[in-house]
């Protein structure tokens, strides 16, 4: 099924009724929305495995205080060494 959806203010967008009696899905019902890149986004009735392994990964950086910049930077190293490693002789 194929469904057009409007936005309204606040973001709120209506499901289908044909889709909200298919999966039983009522007021209150949690759904994951995982945005796929290139203006597509899945919005699914499962909970999202990603989200939540995301979330602890959040937390825990913040509780260790490391930034994304300390992991691009700490992972170019370990791409130097590997390829000084694999390649000795470039």
């Amino acid at each position: 099924m194929t469904a057009t959806v409007q936005i309204r203010s606040k973001g709120i967008i209506t499901l289908p009724a044909a889709l909200r009696e298919k999966y039983k899905l009522e007021k209150g019902k949690t759904l994951s929305l995982i945005d796929l890149g290139g203006g597509k986004i899945l919005l699914t009735t499962k909970p999202s495995r990603l989200s939540k392994i995301t979330g602890r990964i959040e937390k825990r950086l913040e509780e260790e205080h490391v930034t994304l910049d300390d992991i691009l930077g700490q992972l170019d190293e370990e791409r130097k060494t590997y390829n000084k490693e694999k390649y000795p002789d470039k």
